[in-house]
Order: C-alpha cells, then sequence, then structure tokens
C-alpha cells in the first residue's frame, strides 16, 4: 500500500499563486484540527491587518534580500494574495 501526503503537501492543493486552494485547506483542517480560512482583501479587516503585520515582519527579520526581492518568492506571493 502507497502511503499518500495531504493534498495541503501536494501540488494538488497549493494555489500557484500562492497559499493554499480550498481543497489544500480542508485537508491541513482535517489533519490538523485547525481552521484555516481563505485570504481576505476586505479593507479593515482585523484578521487581513494581523496578517500583514506578522507577514512584514517576517519579511523583514526572516528573509534574504534575494527572496524580499524575488516576487515568486513565498512570502511575496502571501502578500499580494492579502492585498498587503
Amino acid at each position: 500500500m502507497a502511503y499518500k501526503t495531504k493534498a495541503w503537501q501536494r501540488k494538488a492543493g497549493k494555489n500557484p499563486k500562492g497559499g493554499l486552494n480550498a481543497k489544500g485547506r480542508r485537508s491541513y483542517n482535517k489533519a490538523t484540527g485547525g481552521n484555516l480560512k481563505a485570504p481576505t482583501k476586505k479593507k479593515g479587516s482585523k484578521r487581513r491587518a494581523a496578517f500583514c503585520a506578522r507577514m512584514r515582519g517576517m519579511k523583514k527579520k526572516l528573509t534574504s534580500r534575494k527572496t524580499a526581492r524575488n516576487p515568486n518568492s513565498r512570502i511575496n506571493k502571501a502578500l499580494r494574495a492579502w492585498a498587503c
């Protein structure tokens, strides 16, 4: 019997524009008991503001200059998906 990884760990669960698609979020929530939600672009959303602040800090502290400037890096894709 072949071991099959969860959708959120495979290409099937990832959004090419960054983050997880609906199938990936559903798979992650089922596997971990989490409650991931889709990105929101609604201005004034507290969830969006918190995410953007957290990710900007990560980008500043935890990435190399090369990664920070790369438009195809996962962190930059996530920031675009959330309209940060």
